[in-house]
């Protein structure tokens, strides 16, 4: 029987080694020319979005301070910010000398929007259109900027559940009213209610007379 030489098997090994090394680098290579060819499949799902988003003409920039924005934290004390400050009067004090029967109660009443300009109504509406599917459904939720009690600075939605919880409790004796039954968020003033107790709510702003001008 013929025996393979110690330093042959050793060369013989060493070649296979070699050939395996060799291989991998290739499929490496290959691999890598073919990732930079073909586009990653997060990247191509997050592009369509961006197209339909641009085509749809919504604004880039979102709406500043100016046009009645407010930072986290906002209160109904912050007279710098036009949200509030471009508030009616009468509905500003009412809030304030609620906020203040609320805060003895352990209560911070926070601002999500109030005022709002006309332009940063249309958005919103516009983006609600996009998000309902239709005007008629964006209409229960979004107002034109025509009818619209936030660009007139005669409502305001509030945060946190524990003011709005503490409103329909003893909002009727400040005169804030909600509104609407499907926004709990949202508050006017009706200075009857002081007396008389706040009106029925609509169920969405549709069956309010002011938005069919």
């Amino acid at each position: 029987m013929h025996r393979t030489h110690p330093s042959a098997r050793t060369r013989t090994l060493r070649l296979r080694w070699l050939a395996v090394v060799g291989l991998l680098a290739v499929t490496s290579v290959i691999a890598a020319v073919l990732g930079h060819l073909v586009p990653s499949t997060s990247s191509t799902s997050a592009s369509p979005a961006a197209s339909l988003h641009t085509a749809r003409g919504a604004p880039r920039g979102a709406p500043g301070e100016a046009d009645g924005a407010v930072p986290d934290g906002t209160t109904v004390f912050d007279d710098s910010l036009p949200a509030v400050a471009n508030l009616d009067p009468d509905l500003l004090t009412a809030l304030r000398r609620a906020a203040r029967a609320a805060a003895a109660d352990g209560v911070e009443f926070t601002v999500n929007s109030g005022w709002r300009s006309p332009a940063y109504q249309n958005r919103l509406l516009r983006q609600a259109v996009a998000e309902y599917g239709s005007k008629a459904e964006a209409a229960r939720w979004v107002a034109t900027a025509e009818t619209s009690p936030h660009v007139s600075g005669d409502a305001v939605d509030l945060g946190r559940s524990q003011a709005r919880a503490w409103l329909s409790r003893h909002g009727a004796r400040h005169g804030l009213c909600q509104i609407y039954e499907n926004e709990p968020w949202h508050y006017e003033l009706r200075s009857e209610a002081i007396d008389h107790g706040c009106p029925r709510m609509y169920a969405d702003p549709t069956e309010d007379p002011r938005t069919q001008r």
